[in-house]
């Protein structure tokens, strides 16, 4: 059982698999699942080093590792145990709609854009021009923030995230010293606030970036639909299932590590 799944309590009764594919199309969160593979390249740089640090077959075991059939396995097998046919219904009705679907197809060029860093660049820019207009554009895109990450998820995540990777990566004789759990904790920790901060700006810009074609009321609407109960349950869900899989990936990534060499090919 996954940690997500002692986590998330059951529903009443989970959807079949059909309809859990369908799900994942309809709503964009198997390509959501498909953009974790973009976030290995993070993996050296929490270690202090950088992808040719490990050789020249980086690319094809980080490839191998974030195999988005697996991946996408790991989804369908954990939403099984707990999305109910209430929820996905709810969920997919909205995302099936003409307003849905525009937003799927920007959410997902925006999650498999090529240039992220200019993307960033790009969403910071939009965020600063809509705050300096003061035409409620930055408010809607805070509005959603609050709606889709409930109880500060997503900082906790990515801390366990942090602490599961280089602890793997400790243990697997990645770096050349012991890591103390307790130690690593106290330091992140003390980095909360900052993390968050940062957290929440690259967020606001994000969806600056992504909803940039969007008119107010398309905002609006689509901003009332995630403030519903239970569209935030699903993106608790969902949320919980992305991370979950991605601190998987990573520990997993964290023992392929130990094996790579600069200039060795596996």
């Amino acid at each position: 059982m996954t940690a997500v799944m002692l986590l998330l309590p059951p529903q009443v009764r989970a959807a079949d698999r059909a309809n859990l594919e369908a799900f994942l199309e309809v709503t964009g969160f198997d390509v959501a699942l498909e953009s974790i593979k973009q976030s290995a390249s993070d993996a050296p740089e929490m270690l202090g080093m950088k992808p040719s640090d490990f050789g020249h077959d980086w690319s094809r075991v980080t490839k191998q590792v974030f195999d988005t059939e697996k991946m996408h396995d790991m989804a369908i097998d954990i939403l099984s145990e707990t999305l109910s046919d209430d929820l996905l219904g709810h969920a997919a009705g909205f995302y099936a709609s003409p307003l849905g679907q525009k937003l799927v197809k920007l959410e997902n060029a925006a999650h498999m854009a090529e240039d992220s860093a200019a993307q960033r660049a790009q969403g910071a820019e939009l965020l600063a021009e809509a705050r300096d207009a003061g035409n409620g554009r930055a408010e809607m895109f805070e509005r959603m923030a609050d709606a889709i990450d409930t109880e500060d998820q997503s900082v906790r995540a990515v801390q366990e995230i942090m602490v599961r990777f280089l602890m793997a990566a400790s243990h697997a004789g990645v770096l050349d010293y012991q890591i103390d759990e307790g130690a690593l904790r106290a330091v992140i920790r003390n980095q909360e606030d900052e993390m968050r901060e940062n957290m929440v700006e690259a967020g606001l810009a994000n969806a600056a970036f992504t909803y940039r074609d969007l008119s107010l009321e398309e905002l609006e609407d689509y901003t009332e639909a995630l403030e519903t109960p239970k569209m935030q349950r699903v993106y608790e869900l969902m949320n919980a299932i992305q991370y979950e899989i991605m601190a998987n990936r990573f520990e997993v990534l964290a023992a392929r590590m130990a094996e790579m060499h600069p200039g060795q090919e596996l």
